[in-house]
């Protein structure tokens, strides 16, 4: 059977499955479409949790980001993982004691404001869109490669089938289709990372395998690799080459950023109880802690396996030539995501840092803002220069390197974990089972995401504000128009999106970290913010976290309209995936600041937070 049947196959069969589930727990009422009826076991929600956070980005993107920016990137992990503390500490349990549906409905109620809830609802969307658009590029890469289409076709066929599923079943399809989800993509990343492992290593267990001595060498894994970078001019894979400043408020950002997502934080009304919700946020510590302790190491493998397969006998001997390509680097071509250009006109695949770089991503963004001729042969000169540059600075350990005129092989991140069966040479059955879990990864994000948009538009915006007395039925409705017109949204976005899918998604990050993060910890733990003093804490935290992100990458993501970069960041080093801790700062000081200057909070007000605050007592989700 070719490896097309068989992705086909395994895919479809879990497709089938995830639309039966969402079939079987159809939502028949508001309380089932947002929040499963509150009666989801704490072990299931812990799974579902995990299926919801582990998106694209933990999946598909993570690990390739990781392979090729080393120690610097290990933020993500930490920021991701310890973010899930903060959550299941400061926010899950008062929040499931309150018993609302959603985020914005918890901060209109605290802050006693129609007008906080809107913004919290605008802060919502921006979150959640950003954070969709990673989803489906990631949808786009992995459809795009194992069903033989270009990436924008694999975009409307991921599209097509979150829509049928997540517009059907509400939460409650959703927490059922996640439980089987995560499954399929736990699985789908551990079993290709053993075999690796072994193969490298002789150690089955990844995250042990990391630290072991590579059966090659007989030197440790790191340092082999550490070897392999430095000889073909690539930065430092172990060493810190980004700023200690820009490291922590990077982390920083994320931690918080996931306690602030609404996505996430909705999946613990749909628990009986409160102390479920503190059991159901450990035991998704657990699930998701099983991909994020084995990532580091699947990183580091496909790292070394890519240069292995493209220097055969080392970065000191000839590369691999263009006529002995493996079948993977082929079918990888015909998506757009990995390049291969004989520039020398020498038969081989020249890969190493030639230092150009940034002089290539310059001459893109001179030809999409429709620069003069002139311009671009003076940007391609410069690219020219570096290239050569680079190839001569190789020379002095590589002889070979003499001859070359640049680097000859462009990859992807996001394609390194889907790839990294087929550059291991795994079985067929292992590569279909990789991409059934990176679909599986994210789409199971993208319906959490879409659930939580539709909710903040149906209930907390049109019920909410604009039409309170709308019937059940005609809130579902509008609940299921919303997620729909978002998938359209989304889908646009993910053609064109701002850059890899943890890159997209660390933006998200920043923006929950500036304004729901600080809103949700001040409506909890302190009495004295007002709503005067929540309102300006979240306008202050999201314009200007909003603006700076905007003017590195582009307005609204259009990367001809950017004024700076995250090469040259405008302020003080701070690259605009870590602005948000400062924005989260800003938050709080604004808040606290407005909220002295102003009336206290209402007595019955400062009576809600004591009350959320004594664990026992709480009833089920209500719509109020």
């Amino acid at each position: 059977m070719d490896q097309f049947t068989l992705n086909l196959i395994v895919v479809g069969a879990t497709f089938a499955l995830y639309f039966g589930i969402a079939i079987w727990a159809r939502a028949g009422s508001t309380a089932e479409f947002y929040a499963a009826g509150g009666g989801v076991h704490p072990i299931a929600n812990g799974m579902a949790t995990g299926a919801d956070w582990m998106s694209a980005a933990s999946f598909i993107s993570m690990a390739g980001i990781i392979a090729f920016g080393g120690y610097d990137t290990s933020a993500y992990l930490m920021g991701w993982t310890g973010g899930y503390v903060l959550l299941a500490m400061l926010l899950a349990p008062y929040l499931r004691k309150f018993g609302k549906f959603t985020v914005p409905e918890f901060i209109g109620d605290r802050f006693y404001s129609g007008t906080a809830r809107v913004i919290a609802v605008i802060c919502l969307l921006i979150i959640s869109i950003t954070y969709v658009i990673g989803q489906m590029s990631g949808v786009g890469v992995a459809f795009s490669r194992f069903l033989e289409v270009s990436n924008a076709t694999g975009l409307y066929i991921g599209a097509a089938v979150v829509f049928a599923y997540a517009v059907l079943g509400g939460m409650k399809g959703i927490t059922y289709t996640q439980v089987a989800q995560y499954v399929v993509l736990i699985i789908a990343y551990t079993i290709p990372a053993i075999f690796i492992s072994l193969n490298l290593t002789g150690n089955p267990i990844p995250p042990l395998g990391l630290f072991a001595d590579a059966k090659a060498t007989g030197t440790p894994l790191l340092t082999t690799l550490e070897g392999l970078v430095a000889d073909l001019g690539f930065k430092s894979y172990t060493a810190q080459s980004d700023t200690t400043l820009n490291m922590f408020l990077f982390t920083m950002s994320l931690m918080i950023g996931t306690a602030g997502l609404p996505h996430v934080i909705v999946r613990f009304f749909t628990v009986p109880k409160v102390a479920d919700a503190r059991s159901s946020a450990g035991w998704a510590l657990v699930f998701i802690a099983l991909l994020y302790l084995t990532a580091p190491a699947v990183a580091a493998m496909a790292r070394m396996n890519l240069i292995n397969t493209f220097y055969p006998n080392g970065p000191q001997n000839a590369p691999l030539a263009i006529s002995e390509t493996p079948n993977w680097v082929d079918n990888w071509v015909k998506t757009g995501l990995l390049k291969v250009t004989d520039l020398n006109g020498d038969g081989l695949i020249q890969y190493y840092n030639d230092g150009a770089a940034k002089q290539a991503a310059a001459i893109a963004d001179a030809k999409k803002a429709g620069a003069d001729e002139a311009k671009i042969a003076e940007l391609t000169a410069a690219f020219n220069e570096a290239a050569a540059a680079g190839a001569a600075k190789l020379a002095e350990k590589n002889p070979q390197a003499a001859g070359w005129k640049g680097n000859e092989l462009t990859v992807n991140n996001d394609i390194m974990v889907l790839a990294n069966p087929e550059i291991a040479q795994l079985p067929a059955w292992v590569i279909a089972l990789v991409a059934a879990g990176g679909l599986a990864a994210a789409l199971s994000t993208a319906a959490g995401l879409l659930m939580a948009i539709s909710s903040a538009v149906s209930h907390d915006l049109i019920k909410g504000q604009l039409n309170p007395n709308i019937s059940e039925k005609g809130e579902l409705l509008a609940a299921r128009v919303s997620m729909a017109v978002a998938i359209a949204v989304a889908t646009w976005l993910g053609l064109n999106p701002p850059g890899f899918a943890a890159q997209t998604v660390a933006l998200a990050f920043g923006v929950a970290a500036a304004t729901i993060f600080p809103a949700l910890m001040m409506g909890i733990f302190t009495k004295r913010i007002n709503s005067k003093g929540a309102i300006a804490g979240m306008v202050v935290g999201l314009v200007f976290t909003v603006v700076y992100i905007f003017l590195h990458k582009g307005w609204f993501f259009v990367a001809s309209t950017a004024s700076y970069s995250d090469a040259a960041p405008m302020l003080f080093g701070i690259k605009s995936t870590a602005i948000g801790s400062i924005g989260a700062i800003l938050n709080f000081v604004v808040a606290y600041l407005v909220s002295n200057a102003t009336e206290e909070t209402p007595a019955e007000v400062q009576e809600l937070v004591e009350s959320i605050r004594i664990p026992k007592g709480a009833g089920a989700a209500t719509g109020h």
